[in-house]
């Protein structure tokens, strides 16, 4: 006898079958630690933006797809209405006080997730890989061997070339750096006292960073009047050293020289045509920031401020000093005492934001350049100052900012929110190209700035796991929203945090979540990736 099938046990066989598939699928889904849901992926190769979620496993990007199954995520952030980009690369900081300031806050809040410290100007870590095995900070960080730092400790402040036991201790701490992790050398040839180091000098140690796959990092000899010459200086360290060279925050200064940034350029790409591996980088402001050193003849400050006093005390020497800082001024700043802004000043703190033609009226005196050298001068004797200059022209730097090549930094500092004057870069560098340069005037596509903040770096660096959101690569991630990303800090009120960068994710560890930072500290060391052609 057939036994037929009643609708009930019909519909019952049909609802287990359901729940085993449901189980199944469940089972099935992949495990994930975090999930950016429904973003705009601007992925940083450059491609055209797509909706789709992000999902990190561990420290790396494990799916970047619509629709991902989630049910077995262990978080999901809602990202629609915002921008998933790979985490931002910031080319030059200063990170001398990074063991106190771990987790860089000022950089975090730009989307900022890989800081590289060229140390051109300041004291470098000694031996580098102790610092690095000792060091837990948020970002990841990326160290230089600082040619500075080894001039001082063989020469002091020495205004001649060394010796050839001189040169070979130099070699030697070059290559011991090298071994301990550096990236690379890094010069600063406009400070004293690298500033009196000849081309030879810079050739030989860059020789040494090239045999271990390093590049050569610099802050040229002149960025004003003798910026053409110093850069084909930069070239020729790279042609000789057989080294990639990188020209951190290409500018050109002093309102003499504005308008030169396209001749710049045109050297820069006949380099690279030529075979030489040249890069370039900048921050989005027409003023920078560095010592009152600056201002004077490399000469005049030679062996320290004991001697700069006797020089200042004869007369015959102090004429030709004015003399020759009445053509520096022009060549290195604005056209008048007010482009000169004092941030940090041991003589008389209550300087700090004011101008140079500030302190001129304050005292009775004239404000002209002629006034303004002399009170360098006396400024100098008491101990000098770190300054604001506005001496860059906008045009020079959006042109900068449009070439293909350029990639983005902040030669900004760590700080503490309220402490001291620093320049607004230190907070908003990043913002600030999105913010004025994408969404205001549209000088660049989203997707053209964020490429060059991020896997131009990475390629350039030799890094191929970050740069891009994609599968397999690491989860440094940056959420921001595009319509309210805004650079806040100002040259008279400089601390002010960013608005618009919601996450912030590192090694796939949140370190900014929801504007809150975590207190985690998931960054690293970046290893040296390029090859030499050193034999160990």
């Amino acid at each position: 006898m057939r036994m037929t099938r009643t609708p009930v046990a019909m519909r019952a066989r049909l609802a287990h079958a359901l729940l085993v598939t449901a189980l199944g699928a469940c089972a099935d889904a992949p495990e994930y630690d975090l999930v950016l849901r429904g973003g705009t992926v601007v992925d940083g190769t450059g491609s055209a933006r797509r909706t789709a979620d992000v999902a990190i496993q561990g420290d790396r990007i494990v799916a970047v797809a619509p629709d991902l199954v989630t049910r077995k995520a262990r978080r999901v952030i809602d990202a629609s209405g915002l921008v998933v980009a790979p985490g931002f690369w910031d080319n030059h900081a200063h990170l001398v006080t990074l063991p106190e300031h771990p987790l860089a806050e000022n950089f975090i809040r730009q989307g900022i997730t890989t800081i590289l410290a060229p140390l051109h100007s300041q004291d470098q870590p000694f031996p580098m890989d102790a610092y690095r095995a000792r060091v837990r900070m948020a970002p990841n960080v990326g160290l230089f061997a600082g040619h500075t730092w080894i001039r001082k400790r063989v020469m002091g402040l020495a205004n001649r070339a060394p010796t050839g036991a001189e040169r070979a201790w130099m070699a030697a701490l070059v290559d011991s750096t090298m071994q301990q992790g550096a990236l690379g050398l890094s010069t600063g040839l406009e400070y004293v006292p690298a500033t009196y180091a000849t081309l030879d000098e810079v050739v030989a140690l860059a020789e040494v960073a090239s045999r271990y796959g390093g590049i050569y990092v610099t802050h040229m000899r002149d960025e004003g009047a003798g910026v053409m010459t110093s850069l084909r200086e930069t070239i020729e360290v790279g042609r000789r050293a057989r080294i990639p060279v990188q020209v951190n925050h290409l500018k050109v200064t002093g309102a003499a020289q504005w308008g030169w940034s396209e001749r710049i350029l045109a050297l820069l790409d006949s380099a690279r045509a030529n075979g030489v591996a040249v890069a370039q980088d900048v921050y989005p402001y027409t003023a920078y920031s560095t010592y009152s050193d600056l201002m004077f003849p490399a000469w005049a400050l030679a062996d320290g401020a004991a001697a700069f006093a006797r020089r200042v005390a004869d007369p015959a020497t102090r004429v030709r000093l004015v003399r020759e800082m009445l053509v520096l001024f022009p060549q290195q700043t604005g056209p008048s005492p007010s482009s000169i802004q004092f941030r940090e000043i041991a003589s008389d703190s209550s300087l700090a934001g004011k101008t140079l033609a500030d302190y001129l009226v304050a005292r009775g005196r004239p404000v002209t350049v002629a006034a303004a050298v002399e009170a360098l001068i006396e400024l100098q004797l008491a101990g000098g100052f770190i300054g604001i200059f506005h001496g860059m022209d906008e045009r020079d730097v959006v042109r900068f900012l449009q070439h293909p090549g350029t990639m983005v930094e902040t030669d900004g500092d760590l700080v503490t929110p309220g402490t001291g004057h620093p320049h607004p870069r230190t907070y908003g560098s990043f913002p600030r190209v999105l913010e004025r340069y994408v969404r205001d005037s549209s000088v660049m596509s989203l997707e053209a700035a964020v490429q060059r903040m991020t896997s131009l770096p990475a390629q350039w660096i030799g890094t191929t796991d970050r740069g891009t959101v994609a599968p397999g690569q690491k989860a440094d991630l940056v959420i921001f929203d595009a319509g309210e990303i805004r650079d806040r800090s100002t040259y008279i009120d400089p601390h002010h945090y960013p608005t618009g960068v919601r996450h912030v994710v590192i090694n796939g560890t949140l370190v900014l979540d929801d504007g809150t930072m975590t207190g985690a500290t998931p960054g690293v060391f970046l290893p040296r990736r390029r090859t030499g052609t050193r034999q160990d």
